[in-house]
């Protein structure tokens, strides 16, 4: 069976800093036609690292969109025709000062694809060497160190909620990278 839809036009609604929103009309499988409001953003790195006493390293973020402050690995938007793992190694530097030696490529996610095309492409790094953050204006962000168990149990315990954490633990753990 088809399951494919087919764009038969689309209209851009809103074209902001970040995301831009479409209201897309499509064919469906059935030769019916339906709408998709599309928010299209440009993909994003994220890293999960193990320091050189392998630990996590996680950083608390306050996400105006909902009113919470969370834990999450650092991460970052991909600028314009900007390489994934160069983000990745650009984020890690400006959150939290630190470069690494040693990074694998844990493939990628789709954070809302209901709705979303965004994609984050995730990263393991370790072998580590502590410099200075760079942090944008309007960021702000507290890094801290975490055990393997702590983290598992932060996951567990819905004391981290961030889909991006969760994969890139999940799939570190999976291969023996922590």
């Amino acid at each position: 069976m088809e399951l494919s839809e087919k764009k038969i036009n689309s209209s851009e609604k809103f074209n902001g800093k970040i995301l831009h929103l479409y209201v897309d009309e499509v064919k469906l499988p059935n030769g019916h036609t339906s709408f998709r409001e599309v928010v299209r953003h440009p993909g994003a790195s994220a890293v999960i690292v193990r320091s050189n006493e392998g630990k996590i390293i996680l950083e608390r973020q306050y996400r105006y969109p909902i009113n919470e402050v969370l834990w999450e690995i650092p991460a970052g938007k991909l600028d314009l025709g900007e390489d994934p793992i160069n983000c990745a190694k650009r984020e890690l530097m400006e959150e939290t000062g630190i470069t690494a030696r040693r990074w694998e490529k844990l493939g990628h996610i789709y954070t809302t694809p209901g709705f979303s095309d965004e994609k984050i492409y995730l990263y393991f790094a370790s072998e580590i060497s502590n410099g200075k953050t760079h942090l944008d204006e309007d960021e702000f962000v507290e890094v801290e160190y975490f055990t393997i168990d702590e983290v598992e149990l932060m996951i567990v315990n819905n004391e981290i909620v961030d889909s991006k954490t969760t994969v890139a633990f999940f799939r570190a753990q999976k291969r023996g990278l922590i």
